[in-house]
């Protein structure tokens, strides 16, 4: 089953003087992990902020799990579904951002039961047993009463994480997860990554990270001035790449 569907998606900015999206279409099948790696600037996070619907495509559709949450009308440009639709499809898919997001006068319980007792309208009990059992995967269970600013950024994301995952999403996206952390705390939260691989979670992860990314991806995209370049699985694309801007970019980034 296909969880995530883009079909010819443009996004320009700045009064359409600069394109950012050139006609990007990929889709993500259920238990899948996608890699997309690519040069700053490439279009990488307006590809993830276009899909969680947090930017607008000026074209394209975009699907989630058959759901339509925009096509182009006759004029070629995008229109969004209604708020139910939207509200419906916002609930397929999490989110994991790079500076963790969390609210920083709420508990790391709090922060992880709030959104499932408004958005799910489960009981507390029901929250915070939820809640308990992913901080417990986190290896965070003891830190349930912490604040955010008492906790490493490693700790923070991991936070992120389970937040996330409380919401039962069938997809989740990671935009750059481990790019505010230093490299020791990183190993943590891709880690924790790389378990949700092993238990077949949908993932679409943007990342910088080549050796993770080719070590816990089905299928790694490659993106350069707003098109995808070359995709493929992890070995072809790491190990024998077809296209020359795809040699390139992986031969600098090993010079690094």
């Amino acid at each position: 089953m296909k969880v995530l569907e883009m079909n010819h998606v443009k996004k320009s900015f700045n009064n359409a003087s600069l394109h950012v999206l050139k006609d990007i279409s990929l889709s993500v099948s259920e238990g899948e992990v996608v890699s997309i790696i690519g040069p700053s600037g490439s279009g990488k996070s307006t590809l993830l902020r276009c899909a969680t619907l947090l930017t607008e495509m000026d074209s394209g559709e975009l699907i989630y799990s058959g759901e339509c949450a925009a096509k182009n009308n006759d004029a070629g440009k995008a229109v969004y579904s209604g708020k139910a639709e939207l509200k419906k499809i916002r609930s397929i898919f999490g989110l994991v951002f790079q500076n963790f997001n969390l609210f920083p006068h709420y508990s790391v319980l709090k922060n992880l039961m709030d959104p499932q007792i408004s958005v799910l309208s489960r009981s507390k009990e029901e929250a915070k047993e939820r809640a308990m059992v992913l901080l417990g995967k986190m290896g965070l269970e003891e830190k349930a009463d912490a604040y955010p600013c008492q906790l490493s950024g490693g700790q923070q994301q991991r936070v992120a994480i389970a937040r996330a995952l409380a919401m039962n999403p069938l997809i989740l996206f990671f935009d750059e997860p481990t790019s505010a952390l230093d490299p020791e705390l990183t190993g943590e939260v891709l880690k924790v990554i790389k378990q949700l691989a092993e238990e077949k979670m949908t993932m679409v992860i943007v990342t910088h990270e080549m050796a993770f990314a080719k070590a816990v991806s089905d299928r790694v995209i490659f993106m350069d001035g707003g098109v995808i370049v070359e995709q493929g699985k992890p070995e072809d694309v790491f190990e024998n790449p077809r296209m020359e801007r795809t040699k390139q970019f992986l031969r600098n980034y090993s010079q690094q």
